[in-house]
């Protein structure tokens, strides 16, 4: 398994920002599933620039309706989910990342069995195994084209009742 780990100084606020950073050319897939957590940790403050920047990501084909209501659903009162996929985050610490901000995407020996498409990997610390990224080629770059990264994960121990 290949593993490659993106750094922010910060994260992007918006589609503009999002644009501005060296891995939005998406040469890279790896570094289109990093810039998918990153837009998704934007949900909690702004659902609307998280959506801007998500649909910079999906390219020719923004998020659907569905895709937009599924994010409503699973990040309300869970915008720590994506936070967890950072280096530093932890139940422990409510899932508060370490600054500079590092990701790291995953790549296994089947991550690009299916032509035109990449299924890459992020590991949330609140999760027992990683999570998968789907990646779509189109002219020489990499778009989102589906995430599992928004399932369940352990709650921060301030708000779990057992910790």
């Amino acid at each position: 398994m290949n593993d490659v780990t993106f750094t922010f100084p910060a994260l992007p606020r918006s589609a503009a920002e999002l644009a501005a950073l060296p891995e939005a050319a998406l040469a890279d897939p790896a570094a289109a599933a990093a810039l998918t957590a990153a837009a998704l940790a934007r949900y909690g403050d702004s659902p609307e620039d998280a959506v801007g920047m998500l649909d910079a990501l999906k390219g020719p084909q923004p998020l659907t309706p569905f895709e937009k209501q599924f994010l409503r659903d699973r990040l309300k009162g869970k915008s720590y989910v994506p936070l967890s996929y950072f280096a530093g985050a932890s139940p422990e610490n409510g899932y508060v990342p370490e600054k500079p901000y590092r990701v790291t995407v995953s790549e296994t020996p089947q991550s690009y069995a299916q032509e035109g498409y990449a299924q890459l990997y992020l590991r949330s610390s609140g999760a027992d195994a990683p999570r998968p990224v789907k990646l779509r080629r189109k002219g020489g770059r990499w778009y989102l084209w589906e995430q599992f990264l928004l399932a369940d994960i352990r709650k921060p121990k301030s708000e779990d009742p057992w910790a």
